[in-house]
């Protein structure tokens, strides 16, 4: 009996642009990000006999819909592939079942080796890897496991974890300052080395070997962010993910609503709305949100509303801001922060408050807000002071006023040269000049002389 051509998979295939050979290199990357080695075989002429109607087995028809949700931005199930559901679950293609320590010795080493590192950068965000597991896996996480046994038993006390979140704070700092692509080098260099040796020693009590992976996991989670804020998404999530799983093998369900928080901000951003609904529904979940301060849950309810927002649900989103808003009025100076990466305040509620308010087709009341964030934001936070400006010139120009957006853009310029170092600070110049392009023509000065601004910068950080 003759086989059917696959017609959903060929229409996916035209839809993504991709030929035979391209669909197999993505199909090969997801394999090799997912661990699942026997599958980086896969080739054209595989996809083509799929095409013509043959089955793929085991984790086959999830690999290549993890591949396809990354490129069209949208979760594509094996159903619409024209496959049946596999039997192995789409969880066998994630990390979330590796031990920590494993992991963090693994990416840590893969990402400082040039060779290695060439893996990373032709990995792609994974869409499969943000379904989280359930319940039974953190409650597993958190009782502990027993770490490979080390060589030397290094003895790792309070003192240890002060410095490990002392450096954390350090990189922070330069982190807000100039953006991720200043130092995460060198953090990740001492997450992989000292840390994971920390993690790896002997503890006075449980509370200090807590302690102690709450600070790697933070560690862990600002080079994830970093990676992020330089746009390397895919990188950014192995971190955001090995963060996780250190925070849940800390018991501490704050810090795990502050990574899943991250990951759907990057989601949103990335285009992938109901999955960052998904993660930032979590990050409020139980303990994360009730246990967190109250700087803390205005983060997190602010996220969620811009979820909302991002989903089409804007009176939800109007709730939220407002929950969002009471949690930070509700905060103190005398309220001590645990995590040395948190610096919410008026500014940041202001900035995804307008954000929530633009995806909900509010521009002036966004563009309010992006003022207020502008206004009230310290000289310490120079890169978010950027992308904020660069959020409100995209929302002026769409409003009609080009000539505002012009005047915002310049002050984005005007800090870029002070050294910022961030793929999402090069986006907003980027995407300035794009949305100048229709108007170059008009020969309006204020558009002339920012078009030629901006292409001089980009010339010259490319």
């Amino acid at each position: 009996m003759a086989r059917e051509r696959n017609e959903r998979l060929a229409a996916l295939l035209e839809e993504a642009g991709w030929s035979r050979a391209q669909a197999a290199s993505a199909f090969t990357r997801v394999a090799q990000e997912s661990g699942l080695l026997d599958y980086v075989c896969i080739g054209r002429s595989h996809i083509s006999m799929w095409v013509a109607g043959t089955k793929p087995s085991g984790a086959a028809p999830v690999i290549l819909c993890q591949a396809l949700s990354r490129r069209l931005k949208r979760v594509v199930t094996p159903d619409e592939l024209g496959f049946a559901v596999p039997t192995a679950p789409a969880q066998e293609a994630l990390e979330w079942r590796v031990d920590p320590l494993i992991a963090l010795t693994d990416l840590g080493r893969t990402d400082l080796d040039a060779d290695r590192r060439n893996l990373l950068s032709g990995a792609v965000y994974s869409v499969a890897a943000l379904a989280l597991p359930g319940r039974e896996w953190w409650e597993t996480m958190a009782g502990g496991s027993p770490a490979p046994a080390p060589v030397k038993h290094q003895r790792v006390g309070r003192g240890d974890v002060t410095t490990v979140q002392e450096l954390t704070a350090a990189f922070s700092r330069v982190d807000q300052r100039r953006g991720g692509g200043h130092g995460r080098k060198a953090l990740v260099q001492y997450l992989q080395s000292d840390v994971a040796g920390f993690l790896q020693g002997t503890f006075p009590d449980e509370q200090v070997r807590r302690d102690m992976f709450s600070a790697a996991g933070e560690l862990a989670y600002l080079a994830g962010w970093m990676a992020f804020d330089n746009s390397e998404h895919a990188l950014a999530q192995r971190y955001f993910v090995l963060a996780v799983k250190l925070a849940a093998r800390a018991g501490n369900p704050p810090l795990a609503g502050h990574i899943l928080r991250a990951m759907a901000h990057q989601a949103i951003d990335l285009g992938f709305a109901g999955q960052g609904l998904d993660l930032s529904t979590a990050s409020m979940e139980g303990r994360r949100y009730a246990s967190a301060t109250p700087r803390e849950r205005a983060l997190l309810g602010v996220v969620h509303a811009r979820a909302l927002a991002a989903n089409g649900r804007k009176q939800e989103a109007a709730k939220a801001l407002l929950k969002a808003e009471d949690d930070l009025a509700s905060a103190s100076d005398g309220i001590e922060e645990p995590h040395r990466t948190f610096f919410f305040s008026e500014a940041s509620l202001a900035h995804e408050t307008a954000c929530t308010l633009r995806d909900c087709g509010d521009r002036q009341g966004a563009i309010e807000q992006f003022r207020r964030s502008v206004r009230t934001r310290g000289a310490a936070f120079r890169r978010t002071h950027v992308v904020t400006l660069g959020y409100m010139g995209a929302t002026q120009i769409a409003d009609g006023g080009v000539e505002e957006a012009c005047a915002t853009w310049s002050g984005v310029l005007d800090t870029m040269q002070e050294g910022i170092h961030s793929g999402r600070a090069r986006q907003t110049v980027v995407d300035m000049r794009n949305l100048l392009s229709p108007y170059r023509r008009r020969k309006i000065p204020a558009v002339a002389e920012l078009d030629a601004r901006a292409a001089a910068y980009l010339a010259h950080v490319d």
